[in-house]
């Protein structure tokens, strides 16, 4: 079985976006023209506003397409509230690519309110309507996995949130995401600021995601795909499977890590190493793995799963 990431394989080049970031339009410190302006000014080439979709604020979708130039994009989307997950927390659903007539849930504020339907009925429409769903930020308000499965019309899992980890700790969503993973769903994983900028709480965790052009249309279609890595600083050039081994090319890194189902693990430590090969014996066919690379600052850059078989 020899196979390449489909991320490394499609054609294109690769472009750095930001998936979740609030604005005046709801509970963020700038408007949309000085956020979008400090995305690009940052080298950004895409974001996406995903202000919270509640009337509290009019129900929000940002409309952002002023803001497009030649080389910086913006996609339509929201963060969608309805209903409480187990602890009674309302739900935080990430709704990338949603259209502008998009038709809100009965969630007037963050208290929870429903009528009829769910945040599982809202995030198969989300999805029906052309977005990208994700399932946001599960640490930060203790999401349990009996929560996160009845989201069966997600594309993938908030793995890391930059907002959260610098504000209380909780970015991390790793553990669900191998969780949903080990049930079978194939699911990415995005990195994400949910900037706010009430603090340092931007430019920490983004996509790469590989597309032929910057059109938001084909960004769209290959995060859907799972044509994107994740990362807050370093790169992966490149993760592939042959000769009975996984192969990885990154960014000088002090650890290349590669994961699978349950304690399935192994790892290569030095000073800024830029590849390493494990062989697949550890990882069971029908199973998946995934990288991780650390660079000697700690951050870290994640691939997409490969399944085995």
């Amino acid at each position: 079985m020899d196979q390449q990431l489909s991320a490394f394989s499609a054609p294109g080049r690769f472009y750095r976006g930001n998936l979740h970031t609030h604005s005046t339009n709801s509970d963020g410190v700038y408007n949309t023209e000085e956020t979008c302006a400090r995305y690009a000014r940052e080298g950004y080439d895409f974001i996406c506003l995903s202000d919270h979709y509640v009337g509290l604020y009019g129900y929000p979708i940002s409309d952002t397409r002023a803001y497009r130039t030649a080389g910086f994009t913006t996609i339509l989307g929201a963060e969608l509230h309805t209903g409480r997950i187990g602890n009674g927390e309302i739900w935080h659903i990430l709704a990338v690519g949603l259209p502008l007539d998009f038709q809100p849930p009965h969630a007037p504020n963050f208290d929870g309110a429903q009528s009829g339907e769910t945040m599982p009925d809202l995030a198969r429409r989300s999805a029906a309507a052309g977005a990208f769903v994700a399932i946001a930020h599960p640490q930060w308000y203790n999401l349990t996995l009996e929560d996160a499965r009845t989201i069966d019309a997600a594309h993938a899992v908030e793995i890391y949130n930059h907002g959260c980890e610098v504000e209380c700790d909780r970015g991390d969503g790793t553990a669900i995401w191998d969780l949903l993973l080990a049930d079978g769903r194939r699911l990415s994983g995005c990195a994400t600021d949910d900037a706010h900028f009430r603090g340092p709480d931007a430019f920490g965790g983004w996509v790469m995601v590989k597309a032929e052009s910057r059109d938001p249309d084909a960004l769209l279609t290959a995060l859907k795909i799972g044509n994107y890595y994740s990362s807050e600083g370093p790169r992966l050039h490149d993760v592939r499977i042959q000769d009975k081994k996984v192969h990885i090319n990154c960014s000088p890194a002090n650890r290349i890590m590669v994961l699978g189902a349950g304690a399935a693990s192994k790892q290569a430590f030095g000073t800024d190493i830029t590849e390493a090969s494990f062989p697949l014996a550890r990882f069971k066919p029908g199973g998946w793995l995934r990288v991780v690379v650390a660079d000697r600052f700690g951050r870290r850059a994640w691939s997409n799963p490969s399944w085995l078989g």
